[in-house]
């Protein structure tokens, strides 16, 4: 008998294996032969030389990774990234809560629900191209907004807002905070709705204010969500490329401070400098990881 039972396991096993192939497959080809593939050209100076003469592949160890840090660029276009993603990802993460409160309340019975959270996840459909495209006809010098701005005698001439380091940071953090907030309430909103109602009605009958219940109970139950959000967002953030690059012509205008660290790979492999490419590449997943790890510790400290 346990013979049998111990067959049929096996065979269940077997069948678990045989579907996890696709994705084994995919993985492989797709990710893991192209980051073995990236950490090795990092080791080598390969490049074309005016964009037609080959030069290397040859073999010269740490020096495209000296190369980066000597310049001091990486650090520039480093800050660069977390300036636009922290200035995005606050009113985010706030707009978020706060929406997610609301939507998860029942005391508000509030009219058309499901028609709001549609019309607020929507931006998160729409390719960053477009978006990009879209403000930067909305914020140019001929544009709408300088236009409503100069009737109202607020400005006498057009504004350059992609020739002000402060406005240019600030439009580009503005489109990832519309594109991405209704994504982040949704995923909260989730959280909010599987919280036990039997926890809000026991703190109402202690006395507890509204603001005490969200801080106390709602915030501390949705911690691990909160841990995804942050390092998704940081993840995303640090991947920054689309949005600065078509509203700033990939020049990362003004004098580079809206340049990422992935305008900056890009121009590399544009130029097919594979080796920096390849050191760029490294250095950044390093840096994603680490600062991964340190929010995932951060909060796990809070938590004790």
């Amino acid at each position: 008998m346990n013979n049998k039972k111990k067959g049929n396991v096996v065979r269940y096993n077997r069948w678990g294996y045989i579907f996890l192939i696709p994705f084994v497959v995919v993985f492989v080809a797709f990710q893991l032969v192209p980051l073995v593939s990236t950490i090795y050209n990092s080791f080598f100076e390969h490049y074309f030389k005016n964009g037609l003469t080959e030069v290397g592949p040859t073999f010269i160890g740490l020096e495209n990774y000296k190369s980066l840090f000597t310049g001091g660029d990486i650090f520039k276009y480093f800050g660069n990234t977390m300036i636009m993603w922290i200035l995005g990802f606050i009113p985010q993460i706030l707009v978020s809560l706060l929406l997610a409160a609301w939507f998860s309340d029942p005391s508000l019975r509030l009219k058309g629900r499901p028609f709001f959270q549609s019309v607020i996840y929507l931006p998160n459909l729409i390719m960053a191209s477009a978006f990009a495209m879209l403000f930067f006809a909305l914020f140019s010098d001929s544009g709408p907004i300088n236009s409503m701005l100069m009737n109202m005698g607020i400005f006498s001439e057009p504004y350059k807002f992609l020739s002000h380091t402060g406005s240019a940071r600030a439009l580009v953090a503005f489109m990832n905070f519309l594109m991405w907030f209704g994504n982040t309430t949704i995923l909260l909103l989730a959280g909010m709705l599987g919280i036990d109602t039997s926890l809000y009605e026991a703190a109402e009958v202690d006395g507890a204010t509204a603001t005490q219940i969200f801080f106390r109970i709602t915030l501390p139950i949705l911690r691990p969500i909160m841990v995804f959000v942050m390092i998704t967002s940081l993840i995303g953030g640090l991947q920054m490329f689309d949005v600065p690059q078509i509203l700033t012509n990939g020049e990362g205008s003004p004098t580079r401070t809206t340049l990422t660290l992935i305008m900056f790979l890009n121009k590399h492999l544009y130029s097919k400098n594979y080796g920096m490419g390849g050191a760029l590449s490294v250095m950044l997943f390093i840096i994603t990881g680490i600062l991964s790890i340190i929010v995932f510790k951060f909060n796990q400290a809070s938590e004790k």
